[in-house]
């Protein structure tokens, strides 16, 4: 009992009792082997652990290699070992993760195991333990040694450099004041970070320094002190054709991400606070124009055209577009004001824009899956048809004025029906016919509840200094330009007459055994657009018109497009999840009953049904789930919470053929109570029959 009562829980009076058990069985038993000791015995089963770095560090001659080696290095760092933080807070500890993350590893040792140090050194420097973050930032010789790691000659080592962004970056989260003080005393920072932009790793540290700089007032000192060094002109003089292409696609992503954030940072912030100086730089007429003469300076380059298209679409983004497809249903609403001053600079290059449809860089031949494409679209003409896009959506009267005296929108349907299988020109495409036929009226526009308040501006801001304020009615230039547009549409670019000679073409192809055309399903839309314009809208007069204007034979060829060809595309197009009581099956099994109805709204249901439960346990299906683990009761709730998101209606009707089926299921399948059987069990397994027509299936 004495020796009892050393241990402190039930646990080790369990394994107390185990020890003198065995010991009293090898005794009673007279084995020739001596009992071992209690102390001993204990040890051997406890089954708590020391952490092998705490044994490490009882050592006086541990080096950070050895510690670095531990698997549970960087659990133990972030779990604040202290004994651990200590050491690794050393200065020579410091210096030499520090110098892993900067230095190239040799080249002679094996590639897969070259960067493991400097890996873990980034992730405990970036572990944002705060001793580790004091000593980093608050050591101007550390600071230092990271510095030195741009002054290298480029191309940096990407991983190095991905690991030096890293580090810089946290610091810049968590030791904000004294990080930004060390940096604006270098003057050649930021040439240092453009001279290797064509590291991502670099693009990302000046993302950094613009949106993780709290609070308020600092990031604003940040953003003037990157302003003054002409962060924006120096990105933009980059996007030129004699440079490096990976050096202009990260300026010009850099350009866009800059755009992008200081808008959502102004959306957040108070009206009281100061502009953003880089956005007000991006968005000044000088600015686009000095992006525009570097685009079209020289010989034009494919990566030029296409990183200055990049950031003119962000500057005219108000709504991201891509995969939105109803937008000529939806209204096209914007979140703020395209600034014109974007607008004026872009409209004296629409010509040279035009010239790229006519006269793209030269590319090459490729083999494609329906054959050899002698000239290919290119990625140039495609930017330039999304910019084309884009304007339109602008409504800005002088754009648009200078897009119909081009004729834009005839290359562009040239390229439309000539590129059959280029899905992303044919959505641009259809895009710009969506503009040009769902102009909001004048009384939209001038409603307070129109939401499209930046047309209004876009349209005001772009007029030239001699022309007198214009209100919304029949003198309104943006509606005039508008109906210009419209007419130009249907008269110059001829685009009932191309739907019809397109249809009818692939009608002939396919009956010859040919292939489906890839733009038809564009097309479709198209046509569908011109129709409901015809029904209902601000131009639904004009339209009439101009139809009504078309060479007999071709007005009856489009009535007769419209009231049989297009109005069965549709019908086919259309996924009706409806009681299809007369659908039969092609199999053998026609004739034999089931016992629910074929009922295509359940046949959904149940397939969808299937699909959660596949799509839910997927992951599980490759390893342990922490969840088997659980008790029952928690675990159980998971299967109903997926079965609860189906959603399916059934009729109500108590005469239905689904109410039918279900009460014969019932009465089938669910023994009543009866008092009369109290021998028998209820909940006794037994064997569930089913009809004999049910056929089984292996789950």
């Amino acid at each position: 009992h004495a020796n009892t009562m050393l241990y402190k829980n039930n646990a080790d009076l369990k394994k107390k009792k185990f020890v003198l058990n065995q010991q009293s069985l090898f005794q009673s038993e007279s084995l020739a082997v001596p009992p071992l000791p209690a102390a001993t015995m204990f040890w051997k089963f406890d089954l708590q652990t020391t952490s092998h770095i705490d044994q490490l560090l009882d050592r006086d001659d541990v080096t950070l290699r050895e510690l670095m080696e531990e698997d549970d290095v960087l659990q133990e760092c972030k779990a604040q070992n202290r004994r651990l933080l200590l050491f690794l807070s050393q200065d020579h500890c410091m210096q030499e993760l520090v110098t892993l993350i900067t230095t190239e590893p040799p080249a002679d040792l094996e590639e897969k195991s070259r960067f493991k140090f400097p890996n873990i050194a980034c992730e405990l420097l970036t572990s944002d333990v705060s001793i580790i973050n004091d000593k980093l930032g608050g050591e101007e010789s550390l600071l230092e040694m990271l510095y030195h790691f741009l002054e290298q000659d480029p191309p940096l080592n990407p991983l190095l450099a991905s690991f030096f962004s890293k580090t810089i970056g946290n610091l810049i989260a968590r030791k904000t004041e004294q990080v930004i003080t060390f940096l604006k005393k270098k003057e050649g920072f930021i040439g240092l970070v453009l001279k290797h932009i064509d590291a991502s790793a670099m693009m990302d540290l000046l993302l950094r320094l613009i949106s993780c700089v709290e609070p308020a007032p600092l990031r604003q000192e940040v953003l003037l002190w990157l302003n003054e060094e002409r962060l924006v002109q120096r990105l933009t003089e980059l996007i030129h054709t004699g440079k490096d292409e990976e050096r202009q696609s990260n300026a010009s992503q850099t350009l866009c991400d800059i755009i992008r954030l200081s808008r959502d940072q102004a959306n957040q912030m108070q009206e009281n606070m100061e502009a953003d100086p880089l956005l007000a730089v991006l968005e000044s007429q000088e600015s686009v124009a000095g992006l525009l003469k570097n685009m079209f300076e020289g010989e034009r380059s494919e990566a030029s055209i296409v990183n200055g298209t990049q950031v003119l679409l962000t500057l005219l983004e108000t709504r991201r577009l891509e995969g939105l497809m109803d937008l000529y249903s939806q209204g096209y609403e914007r979140s703020y004001t395209v600034n014109s001053s974007i607008l004026n600079a872009i409209e004296p290059h629409l010509k040279d824009f035009q010239q790229l449809l006519l006269d793209p860089p030269k590319k090459s031949a490729i083999l494609t899956t329906v054959g050899v494409l002698e000239q290919p679209l290119g990625n140039a003409r495609l930017h330039v048809a999304r910019l084309v896009a884009a304007l339109l959506q602008t409504s800005a009267p002088s754009i648009c004025q200078e897009l119909c005296n081009l004729a834009t929108m005839d290359l562009l349907l040239d390229l439309f029906f000539k590129y059959t299988w280029n899905n992303f020109l044919h959505f641009q495409v259809e895009l710009c016919v969506a503009s040009i036929l769902n102009h909001p009226s004048s009384e939209e526009q001038h409603s307070p509840s129109f939401q499209n308040h930046e047309r209004n501006a876009a349209a005001a801001n772009s007029e030239g200094p001699g022309e007198g304020e214009e209100s919304g009615g029949p003198s309104d230039p943006q509606a005039s330009i508008h109906n210009s547009l419209v007419a130009h549409l249907f008269q110059k670019c001829r685009l009932v007459q191309r739907i019809l000679d397109a249809w009818e073409e692939n009608d002939k192809i396919q009956s010859e055994g040919g292939t489906r055309r890839g733009n038809m399903g564009h097309l479709t839309r198209i046509a569908n657009m011109v129709v409901q314009n015809l029904e209902k809208g601000s131009v639904q007069a004009q339209i009439s018109e101009l139809i009504k204007e078309l060479p007999e034979d071709c007005r009856g060829r489009w009535e007769s497009f419209v009231d049989e060809t297009l109005r069965e595309t549709n019908r086919r197009n259309t996924v009706e999840l409806v009681s299809t009581h007369n659908m039969h099956s092609s199999s053998e099994d026609d004739d034999m009953e089931s016992p629910f109805p074929n009922d295509l709204s359940l046949q959904q249901t149940f397939s969808d049904y299937q699909i959660q439960q596949m799509t839910a346990n997927f992951v599980d299906q490759f390893g342990f789930n922490d969840e088997e683990f659980s008790e029952h009761e928690e675990n159980i709730n998971a299967t109903f919470d997926r079965i609860a998101e189906i959603n399916f209606n059934l009729d109500a009707d108590d005469n239905s053929a689904n109410a039918a089926a279900f009460e014969a299921c019932c009465k089938e399948r669910i023994q009543q109570f009866d008092d009369a059987d109290e021998e028998e069990d209820i909940w006794e397994e037994k064997e569930i029959n089913y009809a004999t027509q049910a056929k089984s299936r292996t789950r």
